[in-house]
């Protein structure tokens, strides 16, 4: 369905804010793009948008090559993708039917779709019973459930959440969430963010792009799998920090240690290691301090995740420059500004 290669964007010679990406997009797959603030995430989403060109590359959509798309036809283009921003931009003056009315009034949908679709929409985002509160009266995740309908309204089959849950409470972030889990069951959905976290359990590809490049592109399981592999022990006793060094002292393959003493007058120990099994270290430091009767009174293994991964890849990565702003042709907006 979308199919990036080669791409680069570049803001000036030399600077770029993408590099080399490629990436294919099946329909009815839920991706979630991952990447720091300033990493290409929203300049990505821009060039499928067509509200940036690329520098060079090609840009596939739905078969259509837009590097091919006349100008005329790029809002037809954009009519049939989705988007919800950061800034989804609510009339205030208007409740939210008419908020989702106006948007399709400004481009000519016949009133008598309006009235069958818009109530459609916003039963799909559980709105259907507030249909004439003004934005006001309802909360920050319900608010941005309104600017969803209105991107469903269109009965696109790609939509495209930019950092969808920022600004939230982590009661309306779990909200959202579900409802855009919903929402990967009958649309192609990009999402997104900078928090992993987010919804690593429940997209079917990750797109971790790091100083404008891609980092990583598969499936949760397969970057787990592959890259995550625990390789931390971490214990605390009430044994001095000289008898737990003496204690590890005879440990074989441990790379490093660090202790630590905090007020509370126990140890706590870092242990890293470069075996593939981390429990043959986490077993050895248990045999140690049972022979020498120290007490042992926390021993666990700590277990990567997904947000380790990125960090790690964008470590690796070399330092990007900084980027210039660039203000490129003004996408049409949904809804236009007050």
């Amino acid at each position: 369905m979308i199919e990036l290669t080669e791409v680069t964007k570049e803001y000036s010679k030399g600077v770029s804010a993408l590099h080399g990406i490629n990436l294919k997009i099946k329909q009815g797959e839920f991706v979630f793009i991952v990447g720091d603030s300033g990493s290409g995430k929203s300049t990505l989403i821009r060039l499928i948008m067509k509200e940036l060109e690329p520098t060079s590359g090609t840009i596939i959509v739905n078969g259509q090559n837009l590097g091919k798309l006349r100008h005329r036809k790029i809002p037809m283009y954009r009519r049939g993708i989705g988007v919800v921003f950061q800034d989804f931009r609510l009339l205030k003056d208007r409740n939210i039917y008419e908020n989702i009315a106006f948007a399709q009034r400004v481009v000519e949908t016949p009133t008598r779709i309006i009235k069958k679709k818009v109530p459609a929409a916003l039963s799909l985002v559980g709105l259907a019973q507030k249909y004439k509160s003004f934005p006001k009266e309802l909360s920050g995740g319900e608010q941005q459930r309104v600017a969803i309908a209105r991107a469903l309204y269109k009965n696109a089959s790609l939509i495209i959440l930019d950092e969808p849950t920022v600004g939230l409470d982590p009661i309306q972030i779990i909200e959202i969430r579900d409802l855009i889990k919903e929402l990967g069951q009958t649309h192609t959905v990009i999402f997104s963010s900078h928090i992993l976290s987010e919804v690593q359990t429940i997209c079917d590809q990750i797109i971790m792009i790091a100083k404008g490049k891609l980092v990583a592109f598969d499936t949760p399981e397969n970057l787990e799998q592959h890259l995550l592999t625990p390789n931390e022990v971490i214990l605390t006793t009430d044994a001095s920090a000289n008898e737990v060094q003496t204690l590890l002292e005879g440990i074989s393959n441990i790379t490093e240690l660090s202790l630590e003493e905090p007020d509370s007058g126990l140890v706590t120990a870092r242990i890293k290691t470069d075996l593939s099994d981390v429990y043959q270290i986490s077993r050895a430091v248990f045999s140690a301090f049972a022979a020498s009767g120290n007490t042992l009174l926390e021993l666990a293994v700590k277990k990567a995740n997904l947000e380790d991964i990125f960090l790690e890849l964008a470590d690796n990565d070399a330092a990007a420059p900084e980027l210039p702003v660039v203000e490129g042709e003004p996408v049409e907006s949904e809804v236009p500004e007050e």
